[in-house]
């Protein structure tokens, strides 16, 4: 058995572009993504890293951090990032995929190894630990094997299950597939340290210069002690809302309607549900 992981990169984020080009620690010689292949890398159960990126000219820069790395790069389409998952891996000859985004430079290999084990030992054919939150965003991992991939890929039509890989597998066609969930005892998902906007990267900018020169490594437990002493850290980044998949109009609105509850906009929200 063959598990690889596949690492979605791009420089074209709407919210904070090139943001995996970015340095971390700050003014530092290493970038987000550097940091997020590192800690991949000492999983003890990935047989190999592959960085699936476009074909566009703008990310040669993420080839170019691959070949850095000494990782093997795929470069597909960049809209439909399924496609691009499934040809890596058919590329790759891997029999499971473990999806990482390279939005995540605290991505815990323990944690990772976990969710590999929890998936083979389940014999399932998804296995995250993401479809209840209690991990904090951006400890995020989903663990497919490449028979139900290729069953998203051939099938998937929508383009929301296209953008984002899985939505096939756990949301439109949840009865298909045996689908298993990585609990964890503790709720620590008021913790964002994935990288969308300027707020994320200060708030991942403290954190590396709290526990990087201590440990390169830092666990998910060093992270969770870290805002429990400094809880205000939370703060940097706390009006951050996470993009949502929606899969429906209605969903949509309803996600507008929430944002202007968040924001204070009442006159939009009372006129969005008179729409509706």
């Amino acid at each position: 058995m063959k598990i690889g992981a596949i690492i979605q990169a791009r420089t074209s984020s709407t919210r904070l572009p090139q943001k995996v080009l970015k340095p971390l620690p700050f003014n530092s010689k290493t970038n987000v993504l550097q940091q997020v292949i590192r800690r991949v890398s000492k999983s003890e159960l990935i047989d190999e890293i592959i960085i699936a990126t476009t074909i566009h000219d703008e990310d040669e820069k993420i080839v170019e951090v691959a070949k850095k790395e000494n990782i093997k790069f795929y470069k597909g389409s960049l809209e439909n990032v399924l496609e691009r998952y499934y040809n890596a891996a058919l590329e790759n000859s891997l029999d499971v995929v473990v999806r990482i985004t390279s939005d995540c430079p605290c991505a815990d290999a323990n944690i990772i190894d976990e969710i590999i084990k929890k998936h083979i030992d389940s014999d399932a054919d998804y296995t995250s630990n993401t479809l209840t939150r209690g991990f904090p965003r951006g400890i995020d991992a989903e663990v497919i094997n490449f028979s139900v991939l290729e069953k998203a890929y051939e099938n998937a039509t929508d383009k929301f299950e296209k953008e984002h890989v899985t939505p096939f597998i756990y949301k439109t066609h949840p009865e298909d597939f045996k689908i298993v969930q990585y609990e964890t005892k503790n709720d620590n998902s008021d913790i964002r340290i994935t990288l969308d906007t300027p707020q994320d990267y200060a708030l991942l900018c403290s954190v590396y210069d709290n526990l990087y020169d201590k440990n390169e490594f830092f666990s998910l437990e060093d992270i969770i002690e870290l805002f429990n002493n400094k809880p205000y850290l939370k703060d940097i980044n706390s009006e951050i809302t996470q993009k949502k998949v929606c899969n429906s109009l209605e969903e949509e609105l309803a996600e507008v309607i929430n944002l202007c509850k968040k924001q204070d906009l009442d006159r939009a929200k009372q006129y969005i549900e008179k729409i509706i």
